[in-house]
């Protein structure tokens, strides 16, 4: 389900703002207030689903031509299963780009360096909603990695 909100300008801006200073998008600064205070165990299901939404949204992007959200969904489907996985495991709420840089070396130890290397191109995503550079097969491909990352952290986490 996909719901367009119109909101005053400056909430936008402000919202913006904050995101840019975390250095995440809106849709992950807006995420992390929704899950902030949620039981841990409710936050990592809410961040695990949250990244499939993600991952099916971008999809439908990519059929609409719309490379530049198709490749932000892709990123910030990357970004919540990384921190679904820091909250898992170390009970640490990532909330920088930084900190999910840092974290994701973490990950690889457990599940394989492909981590960091899939971790990479989504990050390539998060540039390409800016700069709109990346064609539509590299979208895909990386799309298709990131369901591979979402997938594995969300087995490991399950079991």
């Amino acid at each position: 389900m996909s719901v367009d909100l119109l909101l005053p300008r400056i909430i936008i801006e402000e919202l913006k703002r904050k995101a840019d200073e975390a250095g995440i998008s809106i849709d992950e600064y807006l995420f992390d207030i929704i899950v902030r205070d949620s039981d841990p165990n409710i936050a990592i299901e809410k961040y695990l689903k949250g990244a499939q939404q993600l991952i099916e949204q971008a999809e439908e992007e990519i059929k609409k031509e719309n490379l530049r959200q198709a490749s932000e969904k892709v990123w910030g489907a990357c970004a919540l299963a990384v921190k679904a996985h820091a909250l898992a495991r170390k009970g640490a709420r990532l909330e920088s780009y930084r900190d999910l840089w840092v974290y994701k070396n973490e990950i690889a130890k457990e599940i394989g360096d492909w981590i960091r290397i899939v971790f990479k191109l989504a990050d390539s995503m998060h540039k390409n909603f800016y700069e709109n550079l990346a064609t539509r097969e590299d979208v895909e491909d990386v799309l298709k990695e990131v369901k591979k990352l979402v997938k594995s952290i969300t087995r490991s986490i399950k079991e």
